[in-house]
């Protein structure tokens, strides 16, 4: 597999939603070089699931409070993962990544900055998934600022 698509959130959330949002509408982009996966909120939990898959490309979508306005999008590097606070999971997503480095090329994480954490998705991140999901389907990362 080419590329594989690590949503993660929780879909009860509000802008943490933003990864479950994601996982549901490129279900349909699903196939032999290109697959999603939801994870909820806890994406340690399918590290032998991205092993098996043996993707060339691992790319990590989540809601992270980056101190940007709400829908601002931003490639994370791993070194700034310990500065910030990212959504709800037990195992920093850094300690993820480096584990998963170890079997996959490329890990990178996209970062979408949430207004709120409860209720429905607010309407700029909203917005800003209907973009990455173009993003994502035509493999365009480049035009992703990095943080």
């Amino acid at each position: 597999m080419e590329y594989l698509i690590v949503c993660i959130g929780n879909r009860n959330g509000g802008d943490d939603a933003i990864g479950p949002y994601i996982a549901d509408a490129l279900q349909e982009s699903v196939n032999d070089t290109f697959g999603v996966l939801d994870t909820g909120t806890v994406p340690e939990n399918y590290t032998s699931v991205i092993k098996r898959h043996q993707p060339a490309h691992l790319i990590l979508v989540d809601a992270v409070d980056m101190h940007l306005d709400p829908g601002e999008l931003r490639i994370v590097p791993k070194e700034k993962i310990g500065q910030m606070h990212i959504s709800t999971h037990g195992i920093p997503l850094s300690v993820i990544m480096t584990y998963l480095e170890t079997f996959v090329d490329h890990v990178v994480l996209i970062g979408i900055q949430p207004r709120h954490m409860t209720g429905a998705m607010s309407k700029e991140v909203k917005t800003t998934a209907e973009k990455l999901i173009t993003l994502l389907c035509t493999k365009d990362l480049s035009s992703i600022q990095h943080l």
